[in-house]
């Protein structure tokens, strides 16, 4: 019987107590297959993923280096055997209400095509699970080589922006509608979160329509030239995207300013009328000085006097209201 060594216990350093190691699992990445083309689907790559994949592939250091790393602009990097690709897609964080970038590096190969994204896709997540339980889609998409299983995936997790530009475009009209109706000073928020929507959704697309141009004009030996119309769609849909979001940036930006000359106005209105009702009391306020220093003046210490100074105090006051109405002043 061979000997074979087993993993030494390991002490605990509180107690000293031996406690025993447990073997690492190695990487089980999830695979389907059809017509001889393998498509490899690891979710949020870990060191044991790599270790997997540098036994069966060989692909240069550098593109390794990019997958376990963060922050990677789009990029299309071709060799001689392979393409190592990079893209973003916006996903919306429902429990924080925020807009993450989801990275999504690809290896594709003449018979693989490798997609490791770095947080859960769902677009692409359910396109692997459809793939995996329907044969005839699987054979059908499968059966055209990795160069078409590349334009599915990415068109696929293209298009999953367009519902996020719908809702966009439901909540700016909702901003719209509040403006109006009068809740200016309540969507000073919206106005701000909708904003930072639209400069995130547009940091992810802006750097990979170039990636996306570039994908178009790549010639492989598995990227056919008949495809070329369809990644040339996938670029059209990019710049759909960006238009539209060019469009609602200028959008967020007029109700901005819109919401702001509300507030301004509602504040001047504000103004003017205290400014008439202190002009207004202005003059009953230095009649009421005038008789009440401690001088003599006429008519003091007399009830008659008393009533025809608040008689000539209520008739200057509604002048004085009489007049400011019709200047349109209150």
């Amino acid at each position: 019987m061979p000997n074979i060594a087993l993993p030494r216990p390991r002490p605990n350093r509180r107690t000293g107590a031996a406690v025993p190691v447990v073997p690492t699992e190695p990487a089980a990445p999830e695979i389907i297959e059809s017509a001889g083309l393998r498509w490899i689907h690891i979710e949020s790559p870990r060191a044991a993923d790599r270790d997997w994949l540098e036994e069966h592939f060989d692909f240069h250091p550098l593109d390794y280096e990019d997958v376990y790393s963060r922050n990677n602009r789009p990029k299309l990097d071709p060799y001689d055997d392979y393409v190592f690709i990079v893209l973003h897609f916006p996903i919306f964080e429902k429990s924080t209400s925020r807009m993450l970038t989801a990275e999504l590096d690809l290896f594709m190969g003449p018979d693989y095509l490798i997609t490791l994204p770095n947080i859960p896709l769902p677009p692409l997540t359910a396109m692997f699970e459809r793939y995996r339980e329907k044969d005839d889609l699987r054979e059908a998409t499968l059966s055209k080589g990795s160069g078409y299983l590349l334009y599915k995936i990415v068109d696929t997790c293209v298009d999953a922006s367009f519902p996020m530009l719908r809702k966009m475009a439901v909540k700016l009209d909702r901003i719209e509608d509040d403006i109006f109706e009068g809740r200016s000073s309540e969507i000073v928020r919206d106005i701000s979160e909708a904003k930072q929507e639209i400069i995130n959704f547009r940091r992810i697309v802006r750097p990979q329509r170039a990636v996306l141009r570039d994908l178009e004009r790549t010639k492989q030996r598995y990227l056919q030239e008949e495809l070329e119309i369809y990644f040339d769609d996938i670029s059209d849909a990019a710049e759909r995207i960006w238009d539209t979001l060019e469009n609602y940036k200028e959008v967020i930006e007029a109700l901005e300013s819109t919401n702001e000359s509300v507030l301004s106005h509602r504040l001047n209105d504000s103004f003017r009328i205290l400014t008439a009702a202190s002009v207004v009391l202005l003059p009953l306020t230095l009649i009421a000085s005038i008789f009440g220093m401690n001088v003599p003046v006429p008519g003091e210490g007399t009830e008659s006097a008393f009533l025809a100074i608040i008689l000539l105090m209520a008739v200057l006051l509604v002048v004085m209201v009489a007049y400011f109405r019709r200047r349109g002043w209150l």
